[in-house]
């Protein structure tokens, strides 16, 4: 193996006995150089795949956007540590960093929020849209629709080639999301729709618009409005997870935004996604007691269902949004009063992390363990969940459109199959098909 350069993969294909020198870089190596290594060499062997459903081991894209380490339980947003970011910053101005790389001066913190501000008014006929829904619509479905909807109000985002038409429709999405979202959910309880109050912050408007009823002027809890702030923040990216592929692969077909993100927005509607903290509270109020605990952990052994907001595909440690999560928490329930699912939770967590069947797993509480509890003590409905989860999630996905739309290598997402249907064969006319 004398003069092999070092940064190579050195394949043998025993099938054919041929050596292959395949260029490692970044720690990957390109699939299309495994296409080199045939069986044949007559044309009709179109050269070596990878087969990895899930995406398990594939990466389909190089980002600077967010960084996770699962093994050390390490997540950062441009290089910033999550502890920091949800310590010290402000859901807009994280939202800022994943889209531009860097932290905001304070004059371009300003334009920012003033731009994002005043853009949160709805078309009214965005209102008509929303009140086509029936009564129980779900909320998650309804700002899925109306996300997509956006589109054919804003037919300029077309032009996603042009920087300045990229940036306003960015302001309008990130505006937006919390008008929609509290619009859906106004509709679902059949109260009056409340405007955006500019003079408010980012969450606190959202919690205006939830929330205000028949004062002038609604002001929110301080506690409860940082709070949902540092949710969003912890929420606001996460690698290349479903959604954020969904926004790529949509995007890379060159839609406009609103499209892609009414895409990413659906697969978060999935409870393996965005609806899994919904299903943790589901699953507390199932257990009802700390009593009732252990026996429910046994069932969970027997392979009779999962323990919801346990494990994580990527965290092979404790998820560092849980433990920052589990601190607000604290701090919300001083104002809401103690949630009593909590007591609950926290001995779920203490049975489960000293069980040898969990730990051996690595199955430690992921961000959705905690964040459901929390959404319910401040009183925010199951379905509207996966609703605050998108409405974090909007910077993210748009930082995720925007750096694969300038990432010249990046091509319309088209994955390759291995077939194992029927060879080729005649089509035989019906008359002559014989029962079956």
């Amino acid at each position: 193996m004398n003069g092999v350069p070092k940064d190579t993969l050195t394949v043998i294909d025993h099938r054919t006995g041929r050596q292959y020198e395949i260029p490692v870089q970044d720690g990957a190596i390109r699939a299309v150089d495994l296409r080199q290594i045939k069986v044949s060499a007559d044309g009709g062997d179109p050269g070596l795949m990878t087969y990895d459903p899930g995406y398990v081991n594939t990466a389909s894209c190089r980002s600077a956007i967010s960084f996770i380490d699962g093994e050390k339980g390490i997540l950062r947003y441009r290089g910033y540590p999550i502890e920091q970011l949800a310590e010290r910053s402000t859901f807009l101005e994280t939202a800022y960093l994943l889209l531009h790389g860097e932290l905001p001066s304070p004059a371009e913190l300003d334009s920012w929020v003033r731009n994002i501000t005043h853009h949160t008014i709805i078309h009214e006929n965005i209102k008509k849209f929303i009140d086509g829904f029936h009564h129980d619509a779900h909320p998650m479905g309804m700002f899925v629709s109306t996300v997509a909807a956006l589109s054919t109000f804003y037919p300029e985002a077309k032009q996603i080639q042009d920087e300045t038409s990229r940036r306003n429709q960015i302001f309008r999405l990130i505006a937006k999301t919390p008008t929609l979202a509290a619009f859906a959910y106004r509709h679902s309880v059949g109260m009056p729709y409340a405007y955006p109050d500019n003079d408010l912050s980012y969450a606190g408007n959202f919690l205006n618009m939830m929330s205000k009823a028949t004062e002038v002027k609604y002001t929110p809890n301080k506690t409860l409005e940082r709070a949902l702030d540092v949710l969003f923040i912890l929420h606001a990216d996460h690698e290349q997870n479903c959604s954020s592929s969904a926004m790529r692969g949509v995007g890379s077909s060159h839609a406009d935004p609103y499209s892609a993100m009414a895409a990413a927005a659906a697969a978060l509607y999935g409870p393996l996604h965005g609806g899994a903290n919904e299903e943790v509270v589901r699953m507390l109020r199932e257990i009802g007691s700390t009593d009732r605990i252990p026996g429910y952990i046994d069932r969970v052994k027997r392979g009779e269902f999962r323990l919801m907001g346990f494990g994580h595909r990527i965290y092979k440690n404790y998820d560092p949004r849980a433990t920052i999560i589990k601190r607000v928490a604290e701090e919300v329930f001083d104002v809401t009063g103690k949630n009593p699912l909590i007591d609950i939770a926290v001995e779920l967590e203490r049975i489960a992390l000293n069980d040898d069947y969990f730990v051996t797993r690595k199955l430690y509480p992921n961000v959705d363990f905690y964040s459901g509890i929390i959404y319910e003590a401040m009183r925010f409905p199951l379905d509207m969940f996966p609703v605050l989860f998108a409405m974090g999630r909007t910077p993210g996905w748009l930082a995720q459109w925007q750096e694969m739309l300038l990432d010249r290598e990046q091509k319309i997402a088209r994955p390759r199959q291995i077939y194992i249907g029927p060879p080729a064969r005649d089509y035989v006319p019906i008359e002559e098909r014989g029962g079956r």
